[in-house]
């Protein structure tokens, strides 16, 4: 039986560096709809990326001394590190770099050029770098960016633009005739009334003041701008073809069924992508969702603010699963999210810890403790066993419901009202009571054969959501019985098969313990950075211009004592005699050597170098070195120098 095909996408995301735990939202909500359509039997296709192009990712490269494509390959390793640590199960990973995607995305621009919907002309307007946007000067927000708030910088320059104003009454059209086009709701309602219904202005779709992006083959100088790039990659990686025959992927895939993307990403999404689309004469995607965002506390993420979490060093304090589960049932469905470690430590102990964990422990636990292990035909049979067996099949069918509309923290509700109906069975039936009494066994199956075949629905329906812990689950329970089709019936347990050892799924947290923890794992973060800036202090003060030069004063100076820094893990406290005199210098020095290398050993300072503390100790001059990536190496004289001698 041929499946039904099913096509999700991510946005790409931009290689400006490592994505934080908001970003990594997106790409685990996605892996969950992804998993439970291929669980519902779809043949599902899963796309995420990353965008490469652009004067952000140039300017970046340039501060780094990279060249842009060696920055892209380390950022986009990382992101996909990311993705990769948050067991998401996409099908193609797609780079906007790579030559399959230029190719394509040179011939779409040269389509669009041939068909009229491209012309050439002169811009001039205020353009934010990161957002790469154009702003007129009333859509700034006290003169800046309106969405992020940077500041503009007054271009002009000759560009290529897309008639973009000529697709808004068909565009409007569209939406309007289809109602899930954009969701949620309120999305839809914004795209119309704030930018389509007030009319819109062509989009500029090259540059020529930056040379990091795809050629424009048809106008040496251009690079085609992030709207063709980054956005034609949805099509771009199913093989496309703007002048032939597209690829079966292509012809089996598309449109997509949704393009999951960030909320203040949408105009692109559900505007300019759209447009770009009806004038290839291709058909548009059945949905854009425009997810909220996740905030730490009330405020969004942002390295400026010293407030970012990072997927990683959530997975190496909690497991990749908390965080699964956290991320997505924590996040409203229409409403913006917020996580804090003290919210996610309490949502582990309740949720996971106590109503998944204790339900799974217990039940294996009296399994194998009243009937060795051995699944036993269900018995005597009472009127509070229908109740959970009715729950336990309509779970299912509810949860196709909330999915249906990407309703992923309503579902998972579905799945824990089962777990909490399956500890309510536990109190109301008390096993452990009818484990004592010899003419109770034949009810005591009964209730442990409803607990098991429970677990197991709810084991098979966290699959999507939480894998990791659901092959736990199944494994305890060790059943195959997995699939959608398995949870028609409350029958998937064998009887005769034997249940495997009881395993603690997720522990309970010290809460008190665990912040403790992690507010020293920030203070000695930051302690380092402090430090890094402290050496970077260091050089700059040594640093001095030509006109300068010849004021400094260097000596050659003996160390006789090396010592630790008391407040700086990177630093030495070195005592140096200098002719007759002794001085202090604090120096940056020791990742280099060790205190054993440098006493007796005889190097040059700046004598005359205005005295400074660092990290409360007084400094009275500098050591010279000279540093290349990860080497450096003491200044010295070829021959043996009196210490104290003057250096000219």
């Amino acid at each position: 039986m041929n499946k039904k095909p099913y096509y999700i996408s991510t946005a790409i995301a931009y290689t400006s560096g490592k994505p934080h735990i908001g970003n990594t939202y997106e790409i685990v909500l996605a892996d969950s709809i992804a998993r439970f359509k291929r669980l519902e039997g779809y043949d599902v296709y899963f796309q995420t990326g990353t965008d490469e192009h652009g004067q952000k990712v140039q300017i970046n490269a340039e501060k780094a001394g990279k060249k842009p494509q060696e920055l892209v390959d380390e950022i986009a390793s990382e992101i996909k590190r990311i993705w990769d640590l948050m067991n998401t199960s996409y099908d193609r990973f797609i780079r906007t770099t790579e030559k399959e995607h230029k190719e394509i995305v040179q011939n779409i621009f040269k389509k669009l050029y041939e068909k009229g919907d491209i012309y050439k002309d002169e811009y001039e307007g205020l353009y934010c770098i990161p957002c790469e946007s154009f702003f007129t000067e009333g859509q700034l927000v006290d003169d800046k960016c309106p969405d992020c708030g940077r500041e503009v910088k007054n271009t002009k320059e000759e560009a290529y633009f897309f008639k973009l104003s000529e697709y808004t009454d068909k565009l409007i059209k569209h939406i309007e005739e289809n109602p899930n086009f954009i969701q949620p709701e309120s999305r839809k309602n914004e795209m119309l009334n704030n930018f389509l219904k007030p009319g819109l202005q062509d989009l500029c779709v090259s540059r020529t003041s930056f040379d990091w992006g795809i050629p424009v083959t048809i106008d040496e100088g251009h690079v085609i701008y992030v709207w063709i790039d980054a956005l034609s990659n949805y099509i771009t990686g199913l093989g496309y073809n703007p002048y032939g025959e597209s690829d079966n992927k292509f012809k089996k895939f598309w449109p997509a069924d949704v393009h999951l993307i960030g909320k203040d990403i949408l105009r692109f999404h559900t505007i300019y992508w759209p447009s770009i689309l009806m004038a290839l004469g291709v058909e548009l995607p059945k949905q854009v969702f425009g997810h909220p965002w996740l905030l730490v506390g009330e405020g969004k993420m942002s390295k400026s603010k010293g407030n970012v979490i990072y997927a990683d060093d959530l997975v190496d304090l909690f497991g990749v699963d908390a965080v699964r589960y956290f991320l997505l049932h924590e996040m409203p469905f229409a409403n913006d999210g917020t996580i804090t470690y003290e919210l996610l430590i309490e949502r582990i102990n309740s949720e996971l810890a106590n109503v998944l964990g204790n339900l799974v422990n217990r039940t294996i636990s009296m399994v194998n403790k009243y009937f060795d292990g051995e699944v036993l035909k269900p018995g005597e049979k009472e009127d509070v066993d229908d109740e959970l067996i009715n729950l336990a099949l309509e779970t299912p069918k509810n949860l196709q419901e909330k999915m249906k509309d990407l309703k992923v923290a309503a579902s998972l509700d579905e799945i824990f009202k089962l777990l909490r109906r399956s500890n309510k069975y536990i109190d109301e039936t008390q096993p452990w009571i009818l484990g004592k009494e010899e003419d109770r066994k034949d009810r005591l199956s009964t209730v442990l054969y409803n607990l098991l075949e429970s677990i197991r629905f709810c084991g098979v329906l966290l699959q999507p959501f939480m894998p990791e812990t659901a092959e736990k689950i199944l494994e305890q329970l060790n059943t195959n019985k997995n699939t959608w089709e398995s949870l028609s019936s409350f029958d998937g347990i064998e009887v005769g098969d034997k249940v495997g050892e009881a395993e603690i799924l997720f522990t309970r947290i010290d809460k008190k313990k665990k912040l403790k923890e992690i507010e020293d794992s920030i203070v000695e973060s930051k302690k380092e950075k402090t430090e890094d800036k402290v050496e970077e202090k260091i050089e700059e003060v040594e640093e001095v211009s030509i006109e300068d030069f010849g004021k400094l004063d260097f000596r050659v100076a003996k160390i006789l004592k090396c010592e630790d820094h008391p407040n700086a893990d990177k630093l030495y406290v070195l005592k140096i005699k200098i002719g007759d005199e002794e001085r202090q210098i604090v120096s940056g020095i020791k990742k280099w050597y060790k205190p054993e290398d440098l006493v007796d050993k005889k190097v040059v300072v700046i004598y005359n170098l205005k005295p400074v503390k660092l990290r409360g100790v007084k400094s009275q001059g500098m050591v010279l070195a000279a540093e290349k990536g990860k080497k450096l190496s003491l200044v010295s004289t070829l021959e043996d120098i009196p210490e104290g001698a003057k250096i000219s």
